[in-house]
């Protein structure tokens, strides 16, 4: 099956959508189906373990971008016409004069994450209409179905490469956030919260892992810049200070015990209604977070079977099971 991916960010670009577009690029590869990517123009085209990338150059992201994605897919048309199925990752609207002018094409759609709090009625059309115009969907997460009344056909969480867990004596009194340094991560909280360990806990070590928009606002903690082998970091470090599915997941197969903030509603229900909420710590304050990393440095024990829970858990979330459900969802 020639399959096309429609994705604002895929590699040299770090992130979740990255990741997850790239791992089930990979295994639909090794099945036989022959992939293309379309993304932004960070990078060159050409070859990537397998993947064909096409790149949409000098892509702004303003109100005009659609219009220059259009022009660019008319003129690579080809494209299209040679696919069996599309598949948009959230962009749906790239494809969107296309799905008149090929109506018999079959188009998917998987819905990651939310973009922002509160959320907007534009937010919630778009994403219905990409729902209603697509030939199935795919949530990363449970919360989608109930903030923007998307009817899922399949609910996924990601998934990870367990490998060998580092045995390795690790300073307890420590942790590590990594992920891009913005609102909906967190960071800022975070790093409030390892003010109030660090006053009972005065050594504690606390490393930030990443790029954004508050890097020089944590200009004072120790911080380096994200790397894609980033969960190599949870080798040396204690508890992960994470709250994006995909870092929650490589936390739990490290076992490493997982500390999530939220600051919103949607970001509340995006870690509760996860199938992994009672194997990870959740608070709504950097004071009730530093509480609980006291508790757990107190108390081995409780840690230890938190860990496990989360690690018997993680350990059935594939790549192989979560490409089960794009080749299910593409036969609907």
């Amino acid at each position: 099956m020639k399959i096309l991916f429609l994705t604002r960010g895929f590699y040299p670009g770090i992130g979740g959508v990255e990741k997850h577009v790239e791992e089930v690029s990979k295994i639909l590869i090794k099945k036989g189906h022959d992939l293309t990517v379309v993304t932004k123009s960070y990078g060159d085209e050409g070859l990537y373990k397998g993947i064909k990338i096409k790149r949409i150059k000098k892509m702004q992201d303003n109100w005009f971008e659609k219009f220059y994605v259009w022009i660019w897919f008319w003129k690579n048309k080809q494209l299209i016409k040679n696919a069996d199925i599309v598949h948009a990752h959230d962009v749906f609207y790239w494809y969107l004069p296309f799905r008149f002018m090929f109506p018999r094409k079959k188009v998917f759609i998987t819905f990651h994450g939310y973009e922002s709090y509160p959320v907007r009625k534009r937010a919630i059309i778009v994403r219905k209409i990409s729902e209603l115009l697509s030939n199935g969907n795919i949530c990363v997460g449970d919360f989608i179905k109930k903030w923007y009344g998307t009817k899922a056909n399949f609910v996924i969480y990601g998934a990870v490469n367990v490998s060998a867990v580092n045995k390795r004596t690790i300073n307890r009194q420590s942790a590590i956030f990594y992920g891009r340094l913005d609102d909906q991560t967190g960071v800022l909280d975070y790093a409030k919260a390892t003010e109030l360990i660090k006053e009972k806990y005065p050594k504690f070590d606390f490393l930030i892992l990443g790029e954004g928009k508050y890097k020089h606002r944590l200009k004072g903690y120790n911080t380096k810049k994200f790397k894609k082998n980033a969960v190599k970091y949870l080798e040396n470090y204690n508890f992960a200070f994470v709250s994006r599915y995909l870092s929650i997941l490589e936390a739990l197969a490290a076992k490493r015990l997982a500390f999530a903030l939220y600051d919103n509603p949607i970001k509340e229900d995006y870690l509760r209604m996860s199938p992994f909420s009672g194997y990870i710590v959740i608070e709504n304050s950097p004071k009730k977070l530093a509480e609980r990393v006291d508790y757990y440095l107190r108390n081995r024990q409780a840690e230890e079977e938190l860990i496990e829970k989360g690690f018997s858990w993680v350990t059935n979330q594939t790549w192989e099971n979560v490409v089960g459900a794009y080749l299910r969802n593409s036969q609907k």
